[in-house]
């Protein structure tokens, strides 16, 4: 395991984070995966669940990021807009030599994932939306052009955003949804167990 070290803008957390690039992936190597996070949050709640460290037990290297202006990573004046949170992630990818990753986006992390899935979703192996903000800006067929696998999460507890959130990503053609029970907003904090085996489930099913 490598110690978290930053990367600029935006700090990063991660296991299994190789220094040279990785080579080229044959067919059986698994997706990196990729974690934004929450309001309330940074990239060191995923550290502190574990979920660093059992996805790279599993053979996954997952690294968790700061969002600009929260944890470690200064404020960006490009993440303004749709367009420059799109142009951010993109470079995210790139300075950690991600081959289309899974891309984890809970909560308000949604302003930065949404606009890239819809812009580049051809960039993701795999999208993991956990009761996402921003998903009523875009339009049904928006959503119907996308043909990345997403595993839709929330939990049961949940009677806002996550629901809110379904209407709309339901339209995405290649969707699971996973409702975590006696969960609420943050239903990886509440059942963290249940949210590991429904994420596993999901990263162990792509190809």
């Amino acid at each position: 395991r490598r110690p978290c070290a930053p990367l600029w803008p935006l700090d990063v957390c991660g296991h299994g984070i190789f220094p040279e690039p990785l080579p080229a992936c044959l067919p059986h190597c698994r997706p990196d995966v990729l974690f934004l996070h929450g309001q309330a949050f940074t990239s060191r709640t995923w550290e502190a669940l574990g979920t660093l460290a059992l996805l790279a037990g599993e053979g996954y290297r997952a690294v968790a990021i700061d969002l600009p202006g929260y944890g470690d990573s200064p404020s960006a004046e490009m993440v303004a807009t749709a367009q420059g949170r799109v142009a951010f992630l993109d470079h995210v990818l790139q300075e950690l030599g991600m081959r289309r990753p899974v891309l984890v986006s809970p909560s308000m992390s949604g302003r930065f994932a949404l606009p890239f899935l819809l812009a580049q979703g051809d960039q993701l192996a795999g999208f993991v939306p956990i009761a996402p903000v921003g998903t009523k800006d875009y339009a049904a067929e928006r959503y119907r052009q996308v043909q990345t696998p997403t595993l839709i999460l929330y939990g049961d507890r949940d009677t806002s955003l996550g629901p809110q959130a379904l209407q709309s990503l339901r339209h995405l053609p290649r969707h699971h949804v996973a409702v975590v029970p006696d969960a609420g907003h943050a239903c990886y904090l509440d059942k963290r167990e249940d949210f590991h085996q429904a994420l596993l489930g999901f990263l162990n099913q792509l190809k």
